[in-house]
């Protein structure tokens, strides 16, 4: 079973969507998404700098973008599950079938405009803790006032809170985490300090057209298969003041069979996570369109009926 995943806030780098505007008709998509949002997403991918798209207002749309155009490059792929991590939720919300893209592109247009006026705010920010165990990690984020924003498995959590609680935090690790990595992302997503972002939300999605999903799509709040399309969206609404529970997503991965795991564009955090935390799956990061071929290959290989016997 083929899982595609889209990755969240974080995974941009400057020119980034550079190569695959130059695929048949990406330029054409770009700019009619640009203009359907107010932003423009090719000089965002392409030219901008790392300290431009690390706004969120800027970033979340991009990369539900990049999410979207690299899927369409995979043809007929069928994927078993869908899932996304954080922002990358309303991307697998699309592959989903449960918003159109121009809706997802408009609905992720919000959320990020106003992340990006909650994070105003107050100086906030996140920090990866590598390594460590949680029994010793939580208790301690508690301690110094932070939120556990990304429980992301695999020995990784994500730390959310003031500048002041963070530089504490890098001063005073948990006991047996490495290193305290700050991520390019500009504010403490996933706490308290974003509740005003979802009542933005809340009036946003009143106006979606939803549709039932047509593959089972997988929700960082629990962990769960979510079944109607209006439950999709009342998380999508709700998950930008709760954590994430990427550990959970990908043990319903393993517990519905995946096999092989398709991250896309800009793919790579999800999958290095999946090496670890779900040994035997085959894993892909659409990095560039030079990743395509192996793509197709790979979800050939998984659905073809030697697979589907295996897996059976």
């Amino acid at each position: 079973m083929l899982v595609l995943v889209a990755p969240g806030q974080g995974a941009q780098t400057p020119g980034f969507l550079t190569p695959w505007l130059e695929l048949p008709g990406a330029a054409d998509r770009i700019a009619a998404w640009s203009d359907a949002i107010g932003l423009d997403l090719a000089h965002y991918g392409t030219k901008a700098d790392a300290e431009a798209i690390r706004d969120t207002a800027v970033a979340q749309p991009l990369l539900v973008a990049a999410g979207l155009l690299s899927a369409s490059a995979l043809g007929d792929a069928a994927p078993g599950i869908v899932a996304g991590h954080s922002v990358g939720e309303i991307t697998a919300a699309a592959f989903a079938g449960v918003l159109d893209d121009i809706a997802a592109l408009r609905f992720v247009r919000t959320r990020g405009l106003g992340m990006a006026e909650a994070a105003a705010v107050t100086e906030t920010g996140m920090a990866a803790l590598l390594g460590g165990e949680p029994e010793a990690i939580l208790p301690h984020l508690e301690r110094l006032g932070l939120t556990p924003a990304n429980v992301n498995g695999a020995g990784q959590i994500v730390a959310a809170g003031t500048a002041e609680q963070l530089a504490a935090l890098a001063d005073d690790k948990p006991e047996g985490v490495r290193r305290v990595v700050p991520l390019q992302v500009a504010g403490a997503f996933h706490t308290h300090h974003m509740s005003p972002a979802v009542a933005e939300l809340g009036k946003a999605a009143q106006d979606l057209v939803i549709s039932e999903p047509v593959v089972p799509y997988v929700s960082n709040a629990d962990g769960q298969v979510v079944g109607t399309g209006a439950d999709i969206v009342a998380r999508l609404v709700n998950q930008v003041s709760n954590p994430v529970r990427w550990d959970l997503c990908m043990e319903t991965f393993k517990e519905l069979g995946a096999t092989s795991l398709i991250e896309v564009c800009p793919g790579g955090t999800l999958v290095g996570l999946a090496k670890r935390a779900l040994p035997g799956v085959r894993t892909l990061a659409l990095k560039t369109p030079d990743d395509i071929e192996a793509a197709r290959t790979l979800i050939a290989e998984t659905q073809s009926p030697a697979a589907d016997a295996a897996g059976a």
